[in-house]
Parts: C-alpha cells; structure tokens; sequence
C-alpha cells in the first residue's frame, strides 16, 4: 500500500469516528421510546453490546417494520465492528418507514461509515429539512463534507448546527478536525480545546486534541492528554497509535503529501451510536 494510500485510509477511518459521534450528551435520532424499552440502558462494553445486539436481532427479526428497532438494532452492529450489516438492516427499513426522519438519519450516519460519502449526503439531505432542520444532521453532513474534500460547506454546516445547538462538544470537534485537515493547526487546537472544555465532552475530544497538539511537536503534552481519561492498558494502546499517526505525518512530509490528522481509534464505548 502506497504512502499516500495509507494516509488517505488512516484519515477516513478515523475522522469517520469522529463523524458519528454526533450524539455525545445523551441526544439520540430515535423520537419514540421503543429503544428505552428494548433495553434499560445503555451498553458499556463489548460484552453489554453483544449481549444487546443479541436481544435487539430477535426483536427486529420478530417484527423488521418497527424503524426505532432497526436503529437500535444497527447501533448495536456498528458497536461489535458489524457495519456493512447495520447498513443493509437500515437501507431496508428506510424502504419500509420513507417518512422517518430520525431512521433517514441513522442510515446516512451508516453510509459515513463505512465510507460511501456521496451516498451518504445524499440520504442526509433528506433526513431533514430547510424549515425545520436538526442540528445532528447538519453536523453528521458537515464531516462527511470535509470527508469529501468541501471544507468550507462543511464549516457552513458546522456553523449552522453551531446557531442551533452552541457550544456543543461534539459539532466543535468535528470543525476542530475540519481545521487540521487543512493544516491549520493552531485553529483546530484552539476550537478542540473549546469542544474538550464543555460539559460532556467525551474522551475522544480530548484524543483530537491530543493529536493536534503532537502535530505542532509538543509529544508530552499530548500522550499526557490522551492518558487522562483512560484505563491503563486502554491509554497505552492510545499513546502507541498517537505516536504511529505522528510517525507517519513525518512520512508524509518527507514525501510531500499533505498531513490529514485523525482521531486516535476508540474501543467500543457506551458513546458509539
């Protein structure tokens, strides 16, 4: 695989882990209370996740029209690293529910995924609309955006959903990558520093700005920032991938391909969705 290859992987897969966290703070796609029923809270590691994912298959095996069950149902496959199934399971409940806007949603954020950008724009861009617009779609289409190379619609989109929902972590982050993608480091640590400082902000905003700040060459403080909200061995694993995406940004220098940062690869937390 080819140096540019593989910075242009390692960047869509980790921003695309940024991307879909756009429901830090308990804020959900789901407008009924079937997933409350189907599950008393919230998975918090793999185990509580397969065991979930077992629960939500026989439920919408049972009865596949039911949209907030497909969508529970597919969080839970995106969490055990399912994600080509979760979009077949939410392509084919959209057909079933057209009008359901949350599903409509939850299926544009699969398509993010699993890298099928342009599809997924065009399935977020009917997940809501201009009179009535939803500020987690907004912030779901400006990373898939900056994922398709339009930084500056992505950042209208930030600033959008930014009017409607200010200050909120996750939309900062997501424009704090939009910035460090286009190397403007010193603006993406300044807007991931705001994300990390707002009540809610999950782990991994503090592992963007981790990496931003070892692009800029201060390594101690970003490994003491990554380290800070992790178990031991879960921060170990951490710093070594900081270091191997700081490694490689020295590559790419040295070849002359532009550095795209991205987030450290977070196990599977009770924040996947």
């Amino acid at each position: 695989m080819s140096l540019r290859t593989r910075a242009a992987h390692l960047a869509a897969s980790a921003a695309v882990a940024a991307i879909l966290a756009v429901t830090v703070g308990g804020c959900s796609l789901t407008s009924r209370d079937t997933t409350a029923s189907v599950a008393a809270q919230t998975p918090t590691n793999e185990a509580e996740w397969r065991r979930s994912l077992d629960v939500l298959g026989a439920k919408y095996r049972e009865n596949p029209n039911d949209a907030d069950t497909a969508i529970a149902y597919a969080r839970a496959l995106r969490a055990t690293d399912q994600r080509a199934q979760a979009v077949a399971v939410l392509e084919q409940a959209s057909i079933r529910n057209p009008r359901y806007m949350p599903l409509i949603g939850a299926y544009g954020r699969a398509l993010a995924d699993v890298n099928q950008y342009k599809q997924a724009l065009e399935t977020l861009d009917r997940a809501h609309s201009p009179d009535n617009p939803d500020w987690r779609i907004l912030n779901v289409q400006g990373a898939v955006l900056d994922q398709l190379g339009r930084h500056p619609d992505a950042r209208r989109h930030y600033a959008s959903a930014l009017k409607m929902h200010p200050d909120d972590p996750s939309i900062l982050s997501n424009l704090g990558l939009s910035y460090a993608l286009t190397n403007e480091l010193k603006l993406a640590e300044q807007t991931l520093r705001k994300a990390a400082a707002q009540p809610g902000a999950a782990p991994k905003v503090r592992q963007n700005l981790a990496l931003v700040i070892g692009l800029q060459g201060r390594f101690a403080e970003a490994e003491q920032i990554v380290s800070a909200d992790l178990p031991p061995a879960e921060a170990e694993a951490n710093i070594a991938y900081l270091r191997d995406m700081l490694a490689q940004h020295k590559e790419w220098k040295k070849a002359g391909a532009p550095p795209k940062p991205a987030a450290p690869k977070a196990k599977v937390s009770a924040n996947a969705n």
